[in-house]
């Protein structure tokens, strides 16, 4: 007896929405579809910060004591620090960072966490991934969310939501819909090279229980053939002068703001940075990996404010949970819990820092407590920068931060 895969599990299981596709013959583009939106689009764009970035080294409480018995060897000196507060100051690789903050352009959000954490790097990045709850699992993302909430009667094409990447994360994967991961927009190609699915279409006859798989199967290699096509045109629209650090986040970066200065329809951009998993000398790989986001991140907000697009911009980092705040034997730092967030872009509301310092006298077990649910921040940019319906895609209510 022959088994079909469900249109859920076949977005679930294949990569057929990641860049290395192998498109058939019969498909032919069916015209592109424009996201609804009679004035200037807003833009999201996401870093993902992996491993669990030590948030307690990145936004530094330099006049506090306990911080300095607990990291006697990892703390950061006083005299390090590029202060933004008479008690706060950001890590002396944040300089970037720091200018944008300076300049009425960044909101910093203080021990951002959920209840009941997680300190499993796989299960706590599909939470922030997912929009979940801890004891809740979800196959889809919380943006993938924001894409099936936009079909109508038809949907918007994969590329409304792109990662630079080879494969697509949990965080832009829908239920009907998912975006589209591509590593290098300048040099997809279009190929026809799979003689499998070229005999299933072609030998079909629209008769049997195979009807549904292969129309749905149809429609999501079309979409990608079509979204494959349009990037690689977007590509070539616009060429940025700007220098960026010769860096994996440098290059992300810069094939985003090409897109997004070139007109693209691309609504949502998905970027990472690995190397945070800081268990031993965390002073050198956490000041290295900072200063390459630091870097990176200002070359990108130089190019889209030449380019006059910086105000309809946001950009929102994140980090799958922080680090206990005493260090290890190995001069370094254990999973953690509550974080660090910032969000960054010309349209801020209010810009400036979002909660007080974390509390080292009152802690969980050695862990911060968190103050603010992430998924808070996640229904302030939905219903304040993309217009979705923040109640729907996240499952509750969660309320607002004012920095929309």
């Amino acid at each position: 007896m022959r088994t079909y895969l469900s249109r859920r599990d076949f977005l679930r299981n294949t990569s057929l929405a990641s860049a290395s596709l192998f498109i058939p013959r019969f498909l032919r583009a069916s015209g592109t579809m424009s996201f609804a939106d009679a004035g200037k689009p807003k833009i999201l764009v996401v870093i993902q910060l992996s491993g669990g970035n030590d948030g307690l080294n990145t936004v530094v409480p330099f006049r506090n004591d306990i911080y300095y018995e607990k990291r006697p060897v990892i703390g950061l000196n006083p005299d390090e620090l590029i202060k933004i507060a008479d008690d706060t100051g950001l890590h002396p690789a944040l300089s970037g960072l720091a200018d944008l903050y300076h300049n009425g352009d960044a909101v910093i959000i203080n021990s951002v966490g959920y209840p009941n954490p997680n300190r499993s790097h796989f299960r706590s990045m599909d939470i922030w991934q997912s929009g979940s709850d801890p004891n809740q699992y979800l196959h889809t993302g919380w943006l993938g969310r924001v894409l099936d909430a936009t079909c109508t009667n038809d949907c918007v094409p994969p590329h409304f939501a792109v990662e630079v990447d080879d494969s697509l994360s949990l965080a832009l994967k829908g239920e009907t819909i998912s975006g589209f991961a591509v590593r290098d927009p300048r040099t997809l190609k279009k190929t026809g090279v799979n003689p499998f699915i070229d005999e299933l279409a072609e030998g079909y006859t629209g008769e049997g229980d195979i009807h549904d798989q292969v129309v749905y199967l149809h429609k999501v290699l079309s979409d990608a053939y079509e979204s494959t096509g349009y990037l690689q045109e977007q590509a070539k629209i616009y060429s940025s002068q700007t220098e960026y650090p010769l860096t994996d986040l440098g290059k992300q970066l810069k094939a985003v703001a090409e897109l997004i200065i070139s007109g693209s329809e691309t609504r949502i951009y998905y970027v990472s940075l690995s190397g945070f998993d800081t268990h031993a000398g965390q002073r050198g790989q956490q000041d290295r990996q900072l200063r390459v986001y630091s870097d990176a991140l200002r070359a990108f907000c130089q190019d889209l404010k030449s380019n006059h697009v910086f105000q309809d911009t946001l950009v929102l980092t994140f980090s799958e949970f922080g680090r206990r705040v005493e260090q290890n034997a190995s001069n370094g730092t254990d999973h953690g819990t509550a974080n660090n967030v910032f969000v960054v872009g010309g349209g801020l509301r209010k810009a400036g820092i979002v909660n007080e310092l974390p509390d080292l006298t009152d802690l969980d077990d050695g862990d911060l407590k968190y103050q603010t649910d992430f998924r808070s921040i996640y229904a302030t940019i939905l219903d304040r920068w993309l217009m979705a319906d923040a109640g729907n895609i996240l499952g509750g209510d969660f309320g607002y931060i004012d920095f929309l």
